[in-house]
C-alpha cells in the first residue's frame, strides 16, 4: 500500500463500535486518503445513536436501510451492492470494511480478485474466515499495551500458536539471504503479501518485538539499524 492510495470506507453500523471511528481513520491515514465514507443501518433505530452522533464530525455519509422483515438485516446487502458498484465505477485502491460479520467474506474475496487491497476492522468475535480473507484485519476491542510492556500473550502462549509460528518461519525461509538470516523488512512485506496479519493483534507495536517475545528466533543488527531474523532451528543445524 502507498500513502497516496484512494480508500473507500464502508461501515456496517449494526456490527461495529462507533467509539473506535477515530482509531479506524487514523490507521487508514497511514495508507492514503479516505475518499468514500459510508455507514449503513436503520438510522431510525436507537441502537445506532452512537454512530449518529459521530457522522457529521467525521464526514461519514449515512445510508438508510430499513429492516424489511423483522429479524432479517438488509443492511449487509445494501453495503455489498454499493461496494460492487464502486469497484466498477470509481478509481479506488483500498476497500475498508468495518464489521464483525462473516457474511462479507465473499465480498472480500471478490474485491481481492479485482486487484484491490481489503482492510478489515472488527471485534474479536469476528469469524476466522472473514479475518483471514482480508489483506489486513485489525481488532478494535483490545488496544496494544505500551512498548515497555508490549505483550498480551506470554511467550508460552505465543509458541503454542502453531499458525503464527509457521507463518513467521515460512516468511523467514522465503526471504533469507544467507545462512538462514532474513531482513525484518523483507519478512514483513512477505507476510503482508500472503496473509491477513498485524502484530498489533497480538499486543505488539513492532514486528521485531513479537519475534523477540516468542524466543524461537535469533536476532541481530547490522549497520546499527538493519534487523535480521533467523529461526533458531536453522542455527542449531549450522
Amino acid at each position: 500500500m502507498k500513502d497516496t492510495d484512494k480508500i473507500g470506507l464502508f461501515i456496517d453500523a449494526d456490527n461495529a463500535p462507533a467509539a473506535k471511528i477515530d482509531k479506524i481513520l487514523s490507521e487508514l491515514a497511514r495508507y492514503g486518503v479516505v475518499n468514500i465514507r459510508k455507514a449503513y443501518g436503520n438510522w431510525k433505530s436507537q441502537n445506532l445513536k452512537a454512530w449518529e452522533d459521530v457522522l457529521h464530525e467525521y464526514a461519514i455519509q449515512p445510508v438508510q436501510q430499513f429492516d424489511l422483515i423483522k429479524g432479517k438485516n438488509a443492511t449487509d446487502m445494501a453495503l455489498v451492492i454499493d461496494v460492487m458498484d464502486i469497484l466498477y465505477t470509481k478509481d479506488i485502491d483500498v476497500i475498508c470494511l468495518v464489521s464483525s460479520d462473516c457474511d462479507f467474506t465473499p465480498l472480500v474475496t471478490r474485491s481481492l480478485a479485482d486487484g484491490k487491497i481489503v482492510i478489515g476492522f472488527g471485534e474479536r468475535k469476528a469469524p476466522t474466515p472473514f479475518v483471514n480473507s482480508c489483506s489486513k484485519f485489525l481488532y478494535l476491542d483490545k488496544e496494544a499495551q505500551p512498548e515497555s510492556q508490549p505483550k498480551l500473550m506470554d511467550d508460552i502462549s505465543l509458541k503454542c500458536d502453531t499458525r503464527l509460528v509457521n507463518l513467521l518461519r515460512q516468511a523467514i525461509e522465503a526471504t533469507e539471504e544467507g545462512s538462514g538470516w532474513a531482513k525484518l523488512g523483507a519478512i514483513g512485506s512477505h507476510i503482508s503479501n500472503h496473509a491477513s496479519f498485524d502484530q498489533r493483534n497480538y499486543g505488539f507495536k513492532k514486528l521485531g518485538d513479537l519475534f523477540a517475545a516468542i524466543d524461537l528466533f535469533d536476532m541481530k543488527k547490522t549497520n546499527g539499524s538493519v534487523l535480521w531474523i533467523r529461526d533458531k532451528k536453522r542455527s542449531k543445524k549450522s
